[in-house]
């Protein structure tokens, strides 16, 4: 059964800083792609950032470029998301996900608020 498991999230001032967590299960974490979406109150669900699963190679959604970093760790099955200098745009709830589809995790809010 495939599972996420997002973490990370919470409130915090503009400018500042979090780290997001997605632990996977139940396939090949390795040998998937793996991406990070995020959804804000009454908007749809966008693409954050994207990483594939052999050499690594990131791309990111414009609004984030420059201040977030997506990356993983094959041995532990987790996906992270540095987020630096946080705006109130940011504020949404944050999930992750692979390319085939299926059941998401619970995601992890990230308020970003002064």
């Amino acid at each position: 059964q495939v599972q996420f498991v997002e973490s990370g999230g919470g409130l915090v001032q503009p400018g500042e800083s979090l780290r997001l967590s997605c632990v996977a299960s139940g396939f090949t974490f390795s040998a998937y792609s793996m991406t990070w979406y995020r959804q804000a109150p009454g908007k749809e669900r966008e693409l954050v950032a994207f990483i594939t699963g052999s050499s690594g190679t990131t791309n990111y959604a414009d609004a984030v470029k420059g201040r977030f970093t997506i990356s993983r760790d094959n041995a532990k099955n987790t996906v992270y998301l540095q987020m630096n200098s946080l705006k109130p745009e940011d504020t949404a709830m944050y999930y992750c996900h692979w390319a085939r589809g299926g059941s998401w995790g619970q995601g992890t809010q990230v308020t970003v608020s002064s």
